[in-house]
This record gives C-alpha cells, structure tokens and sequence, in this order.
C-alpha cells in the first residue's frame, strides 16, 4: 500500500527513491527535481557551499541510469573548450594521406571539417545522446565568465548549437539540466529566468543527523549526534569558511577510522582540520569557542 501512494505522489516517490539512493532530501528539493523533468526546464541551485548541490545531478543520473555529464565552470572557459574541438592531429594526417593520394583540396576540405573529426566537449555530448536523455550538470556556473554565461543562455534556450563547418545541431532526447552556483558573483536574470531555482541551506540538526547516519554507516549513534551538534554550533560563529555538509561527513568519517565513540577536547583538537578549512577561523575557534561547544554537546 505505502508503495502504492508512492507511486501516487510523484514528489513523495522521489524522496523514496533519494532516500534509498543515500541522498537526504527534502519537499522542496524533491518537487524541483519533478518540475524541472517535467517542464524540461534546467534547474539552478544556489546554496553554500557543501550543501550538497552538485550531490543532486550525480544521484538523478543513478536513479535515472543515465549517463552524467559533468562541465566544470572557471573563469576564462570558453565556448570551444565546452563545446567541441576539432582533432588537428587527426586532421593532419588525413591531409597528409589525401596529398599522397592526389585527393582535389575542396574535397580534403570537406572531409577533415565533418564529425569524424570532430572532438566532443560536455555541451554537445549532451546534446547528441543517441539512446537516453544524460543529465548534464554545468557546475559552478557563477565562476564562468558573463560571455559564456551568454553563450549557455542560447545552447539552453532551444538546446541547439551551431557549428559553422557542420550546421545546427539539436538535442535528440533534452537532457537534465542542473546548474550549481556558490554565489561568488551575481547571475544574470536573463539565465535565472530560463531555469528553475532551488535554494539549499545547511540541513537542520535532525536533518543532517540522517544525513550522517545514511552516509557513514557504522558511526555510533551518540558520536553521530554530538558531530552533528558541534558543526551547528559552529557554523554560528560566522567563520570565513563555515564547514557544510561534506565537512561533517569527512569529519564523521574520521571518527570511524579513528574508533572514537564521542567527542572531547582532545580528539576534537587532533581532528579539527576535517571541519574547518582555514588557519584564521581554526584559531578563532580554539580561542573562543572550543571548550563552549564541548560544553554544550
């Protein structure tokens, strides 16, 4: 029966499916998952970092057993690199046959400048899937530049590019869009409003005490709770690098390898380095808030 009103509550039946995927969800995740498969529509996700953005395009290609295609954003990325080179060597050498053979230059030409030669980069991989829509996750898309912010405003609008040797090329199957952004700079409202949004926070406590226990199996249960507990209490101090969800995980990790059952001042001391990233906040927190924190989990 439960399995029936799963089936019922296509939201609900994601969170199952999640779930049994080791990935904690919540409604609002889930119902944007469902909007943008429905509406075909590409799904931003802001959040902070380590919160678990890019975790929903890897786990939605193993739900979906689909192929994941991942375009990692930096600054100075351009279209080519996202998009498609041509195999120069491979060129090349196909001229230097044809020369041999005495093949006419215009049908060298031709030849060299066609997909056998073509090199495809993460964008038109996507788009020429022969079997099955790929999730295709364009992950931290804030630290591109606003040029190939621009560029991903038309490939995403008709999921079609164009390349001048070959002619337009459209999507057989429309993949699974997500873009993730830390926010280091503002997005243009122009690729906001061709996507859906979805805005992740740090889970709650009973939220990342599931989190943790889906994760990290083995982790003592009264361990688990304290981990949980101090990393909230942290990431009140408003540090420069406030540990998220990963950090927890590594730092729950730890506690396994390392055979502890709870916490104290000692091991917390020895193992800091999992949870906070940064030499200022670190010792911030040992002058103000360690043996506070302690007290308090």
């Amino acid at each position: 029966m439960a399995k029936q009103k799963a089936a019922a509550d296509p939201i609900r039946n994601i969170l199952e499916r999640l779930e049994e995927a080791s990935y904690i969800a919540d409604p609002a995740i889930a119902t944007s998952i469902y909007l943008a498969q429905s509406l075909e529509r590409p799904l931003l996700i802001e959040g902070r970092a380590g919160v678990g953005k890019t975790e929903v395009a890897n786990v939605m290609a193993r739900l979906l057993d689909t192929r994941l295609i991942r375009l990692q954003c930096y600054e100075g990325l351009d279209v080519t690199t996202a998009l498609y080179e041509w195999n120069y060597p491979k060129q090349l050498l196909r001229i230097k046959l044809d020369e041999q053979d005495g093949r006419p230059a215009d049908v060298r030409e031709r030849e060299i400048f066609s997909e056998a030669f073509l090199l495809q980069r993460p964008l038109l991989a996507a788009l020429t899937q022969p079997d099955k829509p790929p999730v295709l996750l364009i992950d931290e898309v804030d630290r591109a530049d606003e040029e190939f912010e621009a560029f991903l405003l038309e490939a995403l609008a008709e999921f079609q590019v164009t390349i001048p040797e070959i002619g337009t090329i459209k999507a057989k199957h429309r993949p699974l869009v997500i873009l993730t952004s830390n926010r280091s700079r503002e997005l243009s409202d122009a690729l906001r409003r061709r996507c859906l949004y979805l805005w992740i926070d740090y889970p709650d406590l009973d939220k990342e005490l599931r989190i943790v226990r889906a994760k990290v199996p083995g982790i003592d249960e009264r361990l688990a709770g304290q981990v949980c507990r101090f990393v909230e209490e942290i990431r009140k101090l408003e540090l420069d690098k406030a540990p998220g969800v990963s950090e927890t995980l590594d730092w729950a990790r730890a506690m396994v390898v390392l055979h502890h059952d709870h916490l104290d001042k000692q091991t917390v001391e020895q193992t800091l380095g999992a949870i906070i990233k940064d030499s200022e906040d670190m010792e911030r927190f040992r002058a103000e808030a360690l043996d506070a924190i302690l007290a308090k989990v």
